[in-house]
């Protein structure tokens, strides 16, 4: 995947005209004028930071294999829900395994903000690699530990324990997993390719998930129920300890993100030193505004994420009475066709903005839920396939900015461990939850388009949430120095802060007060 990232030289193309000042994006213009007249002078070769092509390729590179890996090992818990209701819960009518199932899986998100809370201060304060390196191995071990679980039948009431304690290690471990490695990545990436840098992490996410998907539907098609639940359904989670060991090592040999390493200036380095304490009451009292934000994207983007790949699979096998294989298979060919999109719409980000993507698409999603969900439910091949792939289209928007965006709402000392409180609250709270939820609205309700009704509900709190949010496509991250991928981006920078700082000094001072159109907000 390293390899596969473009170099700066193909990704910036030949040297050309600078842009004016006036060329600039609004909001990239506003965050160079605040930081000169907090500067008083233009920019220095030092105030700008360089990252050089091939540790930018490798960090986001091994962070998006490593992303990979761990949720390979979280998702497929979501294709085997249906036989793991089998295996540890058979005194169960079919419906009352999948809920006790889903259960299981939900149990997983309620330790998720504890995890935040434990490894984002800690990622704050010792490094994010060092963290990201901690949560691998915690997530392979408890993947593990579910392949080797004996079966009700076995051990009796000792095997559900068993399998929920697994769970809650795996989301402890996520807990700490994805708010670090968007604020690893974030941190590494040029600010005029944020978006499409950081949506190789989600990227990585998916085709963690199709690598899990693609797997579970083998083994349904080459194995007979009565193999899958004896033995075949333990091998995916029998893979993790083979792919843990190789995430580690890929994450033990990343360095610390230049952010972290140098924050801008002394105030950053004091909120540090301040937070260690009470950095909680901090987040939670300063930077409230854009931790509501935070949460209605990640409300908007997990609530679409799980019905996809956690709720589709047993929908169509328990409600639509599909097969296991044509169901998995469906799901599979979604995966794959985000993997092929999420990285376009995340360059597409960096030019447009990130506000009218998640905008249009929140939107879209109100219109389409419920002809997503009829196209599904009808018979024949292509229906089912139009299907899944309007709502994957949906989830690559909602995915392709989020590792790019949600950082840029916090500041440098507490981006990690607010990334944390942020999403792993908001998935523990809907996300997570999805998937018992609306199985348990379709059985209480016989209505199988309770899922359309589901999403249309997320779709609405994303579009509000959407009116609130920053544009920060192209700023700099807020408490990080300007990022560049080249020396002659550098240069380039420089000599606009010269233009725009000249310009600032010539107006009149009561244009100062002027408030820009969209604030930082700290």
């Amino acid at each position: 995947m390293a390899e596969a990232l473009p170099d700066e030289a193909s990704e910036a193309g030949p040297v050309t005209r600078r842009k004016t000042v006036a060329e600039l994006p609004r909001q990239v213009r506003d965050e160079l004028a605040r930081r000169l007249r907090r500067n008083k002078r233009a920019f220095r070769p030092d105030d700008v930071q360089v990252v050089e092509p091939p540790l930018l390729r490798r960090a986001v590179g091994a962070s998006a294999l490593g992303n990979c890996m761990e949720w390979f090992d979280f998702g497929v818990y979501s294709y085997l829900a249906a036989t793991i209701g089998k295996v540890f819960f058979p005194g169960a009518s079919p419906g009352a395994q999948v809920v006790s199932s889903f259960a299981t899986f939900a149990a997983a998100f309620v330790v998720r903000p504890l995890g935040g809370l434990v490894f984002g201060p800690l990622g704050d304060r010792l490094g994010r690699q060092k963290v990201l390196a901690t949560t691998m191995i915690m997530m392979a071990v408890g993947t593990f530990a579910i392949g080797l679980i004996p079966s009700y039948a076995t051990i009796g009431i000792a095997a559900p324990i068993l399998l929920l304690l697994a769970r809650m290690v795996q989301g402890f471990s996520t807990g700490g997993e994805y708010g670090g490695a968007t604020t690893f990545v974030a941190e590494y990436s040029p600010d005029r390719r944020r978006g499409f840098l950081s949506s190789w992490l989600d990227f990585g996410t998916f085709v963690g998930y199709a690598l899990g998907s693609a797997l579970v539907t083998l083994l349904n098609l080459a194995l007979s129920d009565d193999q899958m639940l004896g033995w075949g359904w333990r091998v995916p989670f029998l893979i993790a300890g083979p792919l843990g060991v190789i995430g580690l090592y890929m994450r033990l040999k990343l360095e610390e993100s230049p952010a972290f390493q140098q924050q801008l200036d002394e105030h950053e380095k004091g909120l540090a030193q301040e937070s260690a304490g009470s950095e909680f009451k901090a987040i939670v009292t300063r930077h409230w505004r854009p931790l509501l934000i935070c949460m209605g994207l990640v409300l908007l983007y997990n609530v679409t994420n799980y019905m996809v790949t956690g709720f589709l699979p047993t929908y169509q096998t328990e409600t639509l009475h599909r097969s296991g294989g044509s169901a998995d298979l469906l799901v599979l060919i979604g995966m794959v066709w985000i993997v092929l999109l999420i990285t376009f719409i995340g360059r597409f980000s960096d030019r447009i903005g990130r506000r009218p993507v998640y905008g249009v698409s929140a939107a879209a999603m109100i219109v389409l839920a419920v002809p997503s969900f009829q196209l599904i439910k009808m018979h024949g091949t292509w229906p089912p396939i139009l299907g899944v792939l309007i709502l994957s289209t949906l989830l690559a928007c909602f995915a392709a900015p989020s590792a790019a965006t949600l950082p840029a709402l916090f500041p440098t000392a507490v981006r990690y461990a607010a990334m944390g409180i942020g999403f792993n609250i908001a998935v523990a709270a809907f996300g997570g939850t999805t998937p018992l939820v609306t199985e348990a609205l379709v059985n209480l309700t016989g209505d199988d388009l309770m899922p359309a009704y589901y999403l249309m509900l997320a779709g609405a709190i994303g579009l509000v949430t959407v009116k609130f949010l920053p544009e920060t496509a192209q700023v700099p991250l807020n408490g990080s120095r300007p990022m560049v991928g080249s020396r002659e981006e550098q240069q380039e920078l420089i000599s606009t802060s010269k233009e725009l700082y000249g310009a600032a000094s010539r107006r009149p001072r009561v244009e100062h007060s002027t408030p820009s159109a969209q604030p930082r907000m700290r």
